[in-house]
């Protein structure tokens, strides 16, 4: 089995396209983010150097119909699955 040469993980990433610090070409293999030791699948922006991640406030939008960001801070660790 070839396995697929994959792009080193950035220190910051997020999911949105419309956001500088996405990279597409991540999105293509399943990545994994851990927090303070434990996986979170609804990670939507992270920064390793600074430690946070940013993560959906339940179902609440903005004015402009995305879904409102709270930051967490802590250990954050990126890997590909």
């Amino acid at each position: 089995m070839t396995e697929t040469a994959r792009p080193e993980l950035p220190d910051h990433l997020s999911v949105d396209p419309r956001s500088p610090h996405h990279v597409a070409a991540i999105f293509e293999h399943e990545i994994g983010i851990r927090f303070n030791g434990k996986d979170r699948m609804d990670v939507e922006e992270y920064c390793i150097s600074e430690g946070w991640i940013k993560v959906p406030a339940g179902r609440t939008l903005d004015r402009k119909g995305q879904p409102l960001m709270i930051k967490l801070r802590g250990k954050v660790e990126a890997y590909y699955k």
